[in-house]
């Protein structure tokens, strides 16, 4: 009886040197805990593992980071609600801020009016073309391109944007690939890597003025917000 105590004591020792919880002598050697305790309290506390680290972790914050999901969820479709209807102003009013912030713009170093929207977002080009065409803007006048690594899959990143503004891929201009640097640590990768796609309106100078004439109408108009807003403070 006191050999067989003193063997499965040695085994817990040993089950504790090579880092078992607790629990787990327990379970393997079928004793109480206190017993487990009595026999390995003097040996050093053991590292716990990193794999079972990040799965103590996954357990403890799996039950927030699944309501915190449900919270996001639901105050983005609430968000989405209060939008619903756009008008047209809105649209345009919506537009003409997005291109000013997204596009490109005409430099006094680099005069150049034209009209030339990139982005990496599928839906700000869903927006930006749904405002072109309230513009009216034809569809003749659009031309897409591509820029993207050379490390991703070019043909389907292609085809995917041909299929989001309703035109086929060899309508495209000639597709610019960036050159891929190993020592660059990059975040944009994945399936859901597909570039940035290039929107450029031809003869579009006049409307370049009338997009730049209009964001200054809209500073314009958040400047005399704020002075009204001043005089009633």
């Amino acid at each position: 009886m006191v050999r067989a105590k003193t063997e499965m004591r040695e085994r817990a020792r040993a089950l504790r040197r090579a880092g078992r919880t607790y629990d787990e002598i327990v379970a393997e050697l079928g004793v109480s805990k206190s017993s487990v305790s009595l026999w390995v309290r003097d040996l050093p506390k053991p590292a716990v593992p990193p794999e079972r680290l990040h799965r103590m972790r996954e357990a403890r914050w799996a039950p927030h980071r699944r309501e915190q999901a449900i919270r996001r969820r639901q105050t983005r479709l609430e968000a989405a609600g209060e939008i619903r209807p756009m008008t047209d102003r809105e649209l345009f009013l919506v537009g003409a801020g997005l291109y000013w912030a997204e596009g490109s713009k005409s430099k006094p170093y680099r005069p150049r009016e034209e009209v030339v929207f990139v982005n990496s977002d599928p839906g700000m080009i869903r927006v930006y073309l749904a405002w072109l065409s309230l513009l009216g803007v034809e569809d003749d006048r659009r031309r897409f391109r591509l820029m993207i690594h050379e490390s991703a899959d070019v043909g389907a990143a292609e085809r995917f944007w041909a299929d989001l503004v309703g035109v086929d891929v060899a309508s495209f201009g000639r597709t610019t690939l960036k050159k891929h640097n190993p020592k660059t640590s990059r975040k944009n990768v994945g399936e859901g890597y597909r570039g940035c796609l290039v929107v450029r309106v031809r003869r579009s100078a006049d409307l370049y003025r009338r997009i730049e004439g209009w964001w200054y109408g809209i500073v314009g108009e958040a400047e005399r917000r704020s002075g009204e807003m001043s005089d009633l403070a």
